[in-house]
């Protein structure tokens, strides 16, 4: 058995450390695939062709591509243009249901496999002050939505319905079971269980 390194196309530290937590050895190569949506393309077939976009652009056996984008109403909320506008998205989203839609690609020996994720998220009634107070922290300027659950965006949110890491970005157990799929195993080795993604032969 041989053990492998993941190539995470991805700049995102969320998405890393989210693999990191697994014990999974990862190599960070970003893509630098332009994320524009296309006329009339659906929010899902919008983050699925990214993800397999941004993982078919870097080179590697074994190569992780991801996407995240927030959806209300048919609206694709990505990142802010600039403090205004993560406001805007805030307000749009306080007091109602949203979506989180996570695409998984894995490239596997020039094979691709894909799975996608959509939780619900509900956020709380919440002021214009507290809006415009946790906008001013910083933190929603690189991420879709304009908030991070992670960090200080927990306070905006009521309930998760679904998949708490796919809300972070990345669906940990699709990505475990596209890399089943495509002959790798996720399991702990030696006398002290070191985790280890491993070719199925």
């Amino acid at each position: 058995m041989t053990r492998e390194i993941l190539t995470l196309a991805s700049a995102s530290p969320r998405r890393r450390q989210l693999l990191e937590m697994l014990g999974i050895p990862v190599r960070v190569v970003p893509s630098n695939i332009p994320e524009v949506r296309r006329p009339v393309e659906a929010p899902v077939d919008y983050v699925e062709r990214l993800a397999r976009e941004k993982a078919l652009s870097v080179p590697g056996r074994l190569v992780l591509g991801a996407d995240t984008t927030v959806v209300i109403r048919d609206e694709v909320l990505e990142k802010p243009a600039d403090e205004a506008d993560a406001l805007r998205m805030l307000k749009k989203l306080q007091g109602r249901t949203h979506q989180v839609v996570t695409s998984v690609a894995l490239v596997a020996d020039e094979t691709i496999h894909q799975a996608t994720d959509v939780t619900n998220v509900v956020f709380r009634r919440l002021s214009d002050e507290f809006l415009g107070a946790y906008v001013a922290t910083g933190e929603p300027m690189d991420k879709a939505g304009a908030y991070g659950i992670q960090g200080y965006g927990a306070a905006l949110v009521e309930r998760v319905e679904g998949d708490f890491f796919s809300v972070m970005g990345l669906p940990l157990r699709l990505v475990l079971q596209l890399l089943e799929r495509a002959g790798r195993a996720y399991r702990f080795e030696g006398r002290n269980g070191t985790p280890a993604v491993t070719e199925v032969r």
